[in-house]
């Protein structure tokens, strides 16, 4: 019953977010989280914030954590936009650059958060078949839209595709806008931040939830053109200017700025990913080369739902989907070691 429910969330079909279990203690590899805490640097930032200060609105432009980012990126503060989560920064941006008269493109499987926007907004989308191995149909991208959203990696397969591919979109593209959503992009895949000012069209998107620990704090942001950034700023400004809390800037800040804690944990992430690999392989697993801090994979002996009960059965969490072109794929978030041996053992039990 969807009594007084409006026309446009009526038929709508939400994102179905990773199980967050309440019962029973797991082994939680199903949500793409770091199994590593934040910096200390964050806590203490975060419990500086946390003063009188409070009852004041934060700073709506996150003047301090976005020349922050800057100051990595070898940006301009103007070509930065923070706000509550990359998810919110790529709603803002469907709203901000995509049109209903043409439609949006992005490949077939990817990002399941992208038809979402692409329904509730009202807009149009084409969803162009993946290549059979999985990796990204780019000549089906170039071209004939009104808009292109590349995840890069890719989200479930983990795959990326290199600078040039991107620039190839780019130059292919030079009337719309090219989102590039970098969520995994710090475990293993280049950047298209530094092709920003050749391209103003080019809108890049990152995240303080996977590589940093930070996915509890609601912490994403973009960069690209003044002319993109001042887009979601109207977009933004149009619904809610408080977007990200004093805690969260404060926190998000000392992660950006705490770059050995950064690079020591995604290298402990991306070394248990390899190594979780080589034995998935070990036990008859066909896994998709990864670049993000999870693993694709499918067992020829048993269906992807076959394995998420049974692995839940005893203890792990993973992910699956219904849709028929990976059903029999899971998506194992990286944990620690002993997380991942818990895996093995749980896998030895069944397969």
């Amino acid at each position: 019953m969807k009594e007084f429910w409006s026309g446009r969330i009526r038929d709508a079909v939400p994102y179905t977010p990773g199980e967050q279990p309440r019962d029973r203690k797991f082994v939680k590899l199903n949500t793409n989280e770091c199994p590593y805490p934040p910096s200390p640097k964050v806590i203490g930032a975060i419990q500086e914030a946390a003063g009188d200060g409070l009852r004041l609105y934060p700073d709506p432009e996150c003047t301090e954590l976005r020349s922050a980012i800057a100051r990595r990126e070898g940006l301009r503060p103007e070509q930065v936009f923070c706000s509550n989560g990359s998810d919110e920064v790529l709603a803002f941006a469907f709203q901000a650059f995509f049109d209903p008269e043409r439609e949006i493109v992005f490949p077939r499987v990817t990002y399941s958060f992208y038809p979402v926007y692409t329904s509730y907004f009202g807009l149009r989308c084409r969803q162009v078949p993946m290549n059979p191995d999985f990796s990204d149909p780019i000549d089906l991208l170039c071209g004939n839209n009104g808009g292109v959203v590349l995840a890069n990696p890719n989200a479930p397969t983990g795959i990326a595709v290199g600078l040039d591919t991107v620039e190839k979109l780019l130059d292919a593209n030079p009337d719309v806008v090219v989102i590039v959503d970098e969520a995994y992009v710090d475990f293993g895949a280049d950047s298209a931040v530094g092709l920003i000012d050749k391209h103003p069209n080019l809108l890049v998107v990152q995240t303080a939830s996977k590589s940093r620990s930070l996915a509890g704090l609601r912490v994403g942001w973009a960069m690209g053109d003044e002319n993109l950034i001042d887009g979601l700023r109207c977009v933004r400004d149009s619904i809610n200017s408080y977007t990200v809390d004093r805690l969260a800037q404060a926190g998000a800040k000392a992660a950006i700025e705490d770059e050995e804690y950064f690079q020591a944990t995604r290298k402990k992430v991306m070394d248990t990913r390899e190594r979780t690999a080589v034995a998935l392989k070990g036990k008859g697993f066909t896994v998709l080369p990864s670049q993000a801090n999870f693993l694709f994979a499918r067992h020829p002996d048993h269906g992807g739902k076959e394995l998420l009960d049974g692995l839940r059965a005893r203890g792990v969490l993973v992910r699956w989907w219904r849709d028929p072109l990976i059903k029999d794929w899971l998506r194992i978030s990286v944990g620690t070691d002993g997380e991942m041996e818990t895996l093995m053992k749980a896998l030895d039990e069944f397969v």
